[in-house]
């Protein structure tokens, strides 16, 4: 039996700081310290990662670890910003790292900030790794345990053979085995989930207790009962459900699953909506999920 486990994105690196240090930096020779405290005087962000490290050739410095779910065009602001807090906070030079897990659209990615207000410049660069380009054997072979749970978005990983390799790593591993339902979270946007169910030999509702699972599809659900409080019992449950739903069909299908938001948005019936918002935790396709519509428009 699965147990819920800590699952974020600084568990994840402190699986193996150094192997995760020399990927994200290219640096061979680069040996990781201590995580830090990322929060910041006027902002906290629980993605971030601030890592001290130290090489021979550059001697201290911070390495930044952003991890979006799917990129957003505010990041170069943000990369910016946050690069300028931590070396405020820790006088040390830092290398930022933008890492994006899952495909937003096929817009290339800026790779620096840069601004310029009457000749007073400000640019910031910050190195971009997207998931879905990172050859999937690199997780196998650097060994990069912190990769292992993304194995079915890498490239190459979207099939059951390597799917159930990683898989059977994590298991092997008391330390590693609690992530298997990160794993199998992100195997539902690659293959079925009877499939999944199969792989993983768990029903799928095991994937709720991940924290992952949780920011997809709760922070609508807050969202929208703060929403409700001013504008009735009934109408809040509704604004409620739009909002997770709209959040859900953004993270999962991107701007793809956004344009079915007018459709869905005519629809009144609670039931109706909670089968849908359910709806998109299964399916695996857009055209699944308008199938799924026209049944409730009916």
């Amino acid at each position: 039996m699965i147990k819920p486990a800590d699952v974020s994105t600084k568990r994840l690196i402190s699986l193996a700081p150094d192997n995760w240090v020399k990927w994200v930096t290219q640096i061979p020779d680069i040996v990781a310290g201590e995580i830090l405290n990322s929060e910041f005087q006027w902002i906290s962000r629980e993605s971030d990662v601030l890592i001290r490290v130290e090489s021979p050739q550059q001697g201290k410095f911070l390495v930044l670890n952003e991890l979006q779910l799917r990129y957003k065009p505010e990041m170069p602001r943000r990369m910016r910003a946050y690069t300028a807090l931590a070396e405020e906070k820790y006088n040390l030079p830092t290398y930022p790292v933008l890492i994006n897990i899952l495909k937003a659209s096929d817009a290339e990615i800026p790779t620096s900030y840069a601004s310029n207000i009457a000749g007073l410049r400000a640019i910031q660069d910050y190195r971009v790794i997207n998931l879905w380009e990172v050859d999937v054997n690199i997780a196998f072979a650097q060994p990069l345990p912190s990769l292992l749970p993304f194995v079915p978005i890498l490239k190459g990983g979207d099939n059951e053979s390597t799917i159930r390799d990683a898989l059977r790593i994590l298991r092997a591993d008391e330390q590693l085995n609690q992530l298997e339902t990160v794993l199998g979270f992100f195997a539902t946007f690659v293959l079925d989930s009877a499939i999944v169910q199969q792989i993983l030999r768990w029903d799928m509702a095991l994937l709720e207790q991940s924290p992952w699972y949780q920011e997809i599809f709760s922070k609508g659900e807050e969202r929208g009962e703060a929403r409700g409080e001013a504008r009735g019992e009934l109408r809040g449950r509704k604004e409620e459900l739009y909002s997770g739903i709209e959040l859900a069909l953004e993270i999962k299908f991107g701007n793809q699953g956004l344009e079915l938001m007018p459709i869905i948005s005519q629809i009144t019936d609670l039931q109706k909506l909670k089968a849908i918002q359910q709806a998109i935790k299964t399916v695996n396709t857009v055209n699944e999920l308008q199938q799924v519509l026209s049944t409730n428009l009916t």
